[in-house]
């Protein structure tokens, strides 16, 4: 029987948990004990076990020697007086005033004899908690025979711990975090934290089935107490063993992290590049590209952490490292090229399948429409997934390499965004993020023999293969000042003529005379490809101003 909090008697719990009204014996009617006049104050239950006030305070020592029928006062604490911390609690004044009047002395919760019955019996109990768990839990007898072994190894010496745990109980944490070291280091990958819970929730139930035989009823409640106390210990102990397998994953994780990016940005193609990003969580996505940016005024590891986050949010991979003063960002996703920005074979510093004009409209700025697209969050192009993780870089040019088809190819974008950074100052006005392809003209001009050739391939040769009026037209329309009045009268063409070439070349190179920065970039690659092809003209140049 026991007694709820208004006093109402009930029937005890069926699995014969611990009830502090129970524990206390009360009179149901007077609601203090039946012994005691009304005019004295209740007395406080007893000490429940040595192991039981030490987990209150495990500095204090508690003696494990005294059988049954000696009486216990627990070890004073200062926290545990309510008068101010003079000795003269309500408690230990009630057990004083018991003792003085002469009466029942109360016992120690789990007695010896009571620990040497547990101690016999754990080979039963680990067995009787190891078909418990076969029966609940439904993902347990589909571990492996080694798996299963070692969990049942656990119980066996978390049963073994119990019985130390009661008998020195001002060593109860030291001995609660013992069990966990005879399982192999294995079994923590194997048995995520949800699962261990669940596996000492059975086992505790498991073995609360067996304390009516092993305590009598006499002791039930305190070898209930004690169970439960010490399955709290062992929750808490496991927590501290998954919370450093993860610090140490975590860590060994960022290395791994930190050799990759590094490999990438030195351009180190083998093998292990894929295996390595696989073990830190990369799977592998249909394109890949590199961001490179300033590195805010963090540490590394907050930036990182801050990349991660950012990247979880748009639903892209990434892996990312600091270096120098930069933040170099390998991401990944179900994005597209901005205009064709996509990465060839020969892809290199800019090098990319991508024209300048399709360099051009990208860098600028335009995407496609957020929502409903290929990637994840609106991440539609690649400049979409830089603008995305902007927010983690610091102050300054993000610059946007080209795409590549899987991880292999990251170094060459590597290569392109890491170019294209060295250059975009050179460009106050660029935007934030900035296409790598949209800085061929200044990387021509900085010496990359790949920008270069770039410009030659996918502007002047066009130009140069439809025949000389095109090629000879956009260079004179350049030539005098982007005038078409000018350029009509140094070829001895009507003004419509000249602008119908022009939009003949525009379709051409993909570059637009009209626009200032795209003229810039046709009047560079004209000029690069003036050099490499060293061919005269007869057309005169412009006349000088007066």
């Amino acid at each position: 029987m026991a007694v709820d909090k208004a006093g109402e008697v009930g029937e005890a719990s069926p699995r014969g948990r611990l009830d502090p009204a129970a524990a206390l014996d009360l009179d149901p009617a007077a609601g203090v004990r039946a012994d005691e006049p009304l005019a004295e104050p209740p007395l406080l239950p007893p000490s429940l076990s040595p192991a039981t006030s030490a987990s209150f305070s495990s500095s204090t020592p508690v003696s494990s020697t005294a059988g049954p029928g000696h009486v216990t006062t627990p070890a004073w604490h200062p926290d545990s007086d309510a008068d101010g911390g003079d000795g003269s609690s309500a408690a230990g004044g009630g057990r004083r005033a018991a003792a003085a009047r002469g009466g029942p002395a109360h016992t120690r919760g789990t007695t010896d004899e009571v620990i040497r019955r547990v101690e016999r019996a754990s080979g039963h109990l680990a067995a009787r908690a190891a078909a418990r768990m076969t029966e609940v839990l439904p993902w347990y007898p589909g571990m492996s025979a080694r798996h299963r072994a070692d969990i049942q190894l656990v119980v066996q010496a978390g049963i073994s711990s119990f019985v130390a745990w009661c008998r020195r109980p001002e060593h109860a944490r030291e001995l609660s975090g013992d069990v966990f070291r005879v399982a192999p280091r294995e079994l923590v990958r194997a048995v995520t934290f949800r699962r261990l819970v669940d596996l000492v929730r059975v086992a505790v139930e498991a073995i609360e089935v067996e304390v009516p035989a092993l305590a009598g009823p006499e002791h039930e409640q305190y070898l209930l107490a004690d169970v439960l106390r010490y399955s709290r210990d062992i929750a808490f102990a496991g927590a501290v063993v998954y919370a450093r397998a993860a610090e140490e994953r975590g860590a060994w994780d960022a290395r791994l992290e930190a050799l990759v990016v590094d490999q990438v940005v030195r351009g180190d193609v083998d093998r292990s590049l894929p295996s390595r990003a696989a073990a830190v969580g990369w799977r592998n996505p249909p394109a890949v590209t590199v961001v490179v940016g300033p590195a805010p005024p963090t540490s590394p590891e907050a930036a990182v952490d801050e990349v991660h986050r950012r990247a979880r949010a748009a639903g892209l991979e990434v892996l990312a490292g600091v270096h120098h003063n930069r933040l170099v960002m390998v991401v990944g996703g179900a994005f597209g090229p901005a205009g064709g920005d996509s990465h060839a074979a020969s892809a290199a510093a800019g090098g990319s399948g991508a024209g300048p004009a399709d360099g051009a409209a990208g860098g600028a700025g335009t995407s496609g429409a957020s929502g409903g697209g290929a990637g994840h969050g609106g991440t539609e192009t690649a400049l979409d997934a830089g603008r995305a993780l902007l927010p983690s870089c610091g102050p300054g040019p993000v610059v946007v390499g080209p795409i590549a088809a899987d991880l292999t190819g990251a170094p060459d974008c590597a290569r392109a965004a890491l170019a294209a950074a060295d250059v975009v100052g050179a460009w106050p006005a660029a935007p934030r993020p900035v296409s790598a392809s949209a800085l061929l003209p200044e990387l021509a001009l900085a010496g990359d023999p790949e920008a270069r050739q770039s410009l030659i391939r996918k502007v002047y040769l066009p130009l140069q293969n439809a025949g000389s009026p095109l090629l000879e037209t956009a260079g004179a329309y350049l030539d005098y000042g982007a005038s078409l009045e000018a350029t009509a009268r140094a070829l001895y063409l009507h003004p419509n003529t000249v602008r119908y070439r022009l939009r003949k070349a525009a379709d051409l190179c993909g570059l637009d005379p009209a626009d200032h920065r795209e003229r810039f970039v046709l009047h560079i690659a004209l000029v690069l490809g003036r050099l490499d092809g060293a061919q005269p003209t007869d057309r005169p140049g412009p006349r000088p101003r007066p």
